[in-house]
C-alpha cells in the first residue's frame, strides 16, 4: 500500500487555490510530471467526470484516466483511476487558515501491482518528493 501525504501553505484565499487546483486544464502547469490532461467527458468538473493524463514517473511514460468520485467545491476533490497501470486515488483538500492563506493537502493512495509492488517503498519516497515539488510549483504560480 502506498499512502503519501504532502501539504503546503499558500498565501491566497481558499477560493482561488481550490478553483485553480481543481481545474484539470491547469495540471500540466503545476504538476512536474504531467505533460497533458484531456477531458473524456463534458468540461465541467463533476462527479463522474473523466480526464486522461499523460505523465512521466520514474523514467516511465504513463497514461491513465482519472474519474472524479467526490467533489465539494472549495473543500475537497477525490479522483480515482478508472484505467491505468497503477490503481490510485488522489485527494486534494483545502483549509482556510485565514482570509488570505490556504493549507492545501495532497494525498495519493494506491495498491501497487506487478513491478510497482516490488519497488513500493522507493515509490512512496519518490512520490512524496514529486508531490512536494508540485505543491511548491502551485504555490509559486498562485502567489505571483
Amino acid at each position: 500500500m502506498v499512502d503519501v501525504v504532502t501539504e503546503i501553505l499558500i498565501n491566497r484565499p481558499i477560493s482561488q487555490v481550490s478553483t485553480y487546483a481543481s481545474n484539470p486544464d491547469h495540471a500540466p502547469e503545476w504538476y512536474v510530471n504531467i505533460h497533458s490532461a484531456e477531458w473524456r467527458s463534458p468540461k465541467s468538473l463533476a462527479i463522474g467526470s473523466q480526464i486522461a493524463f499523460k505523465a512521466k514517473f520514474l523514467g516511465r511514460e504513463l497514461a491513465y484516466v482519472y474519474k472524479i468520485v467526490e467533489f465539494v467545491p472549495g473543500k475537497k476533490l477525490v479522483m480515482k483511476t478508472a484505467q491505468g497501470p497503477f490503481p490510485m486515488k488522489t485527494i486534494y483538500t483545502w483549509h482556510a487558515v485565514n482570509d488570505n492563506q490556504t493549507r492545501m493537502i495532497l494525498r495519493n493512495k494506491g495498491i501497487p501491482t506487478g513491478f510497482s509492488k516490488i519497488i513500493s517503498p522507493f515509490m512512496s519516497f519518490m512520490m512524496k518528493k514529486a508531490n512536494m515539488k508540485d505543491l511548491k510549483k502551485i504555490k509559486e504560480i498562485l502567489e505571483k
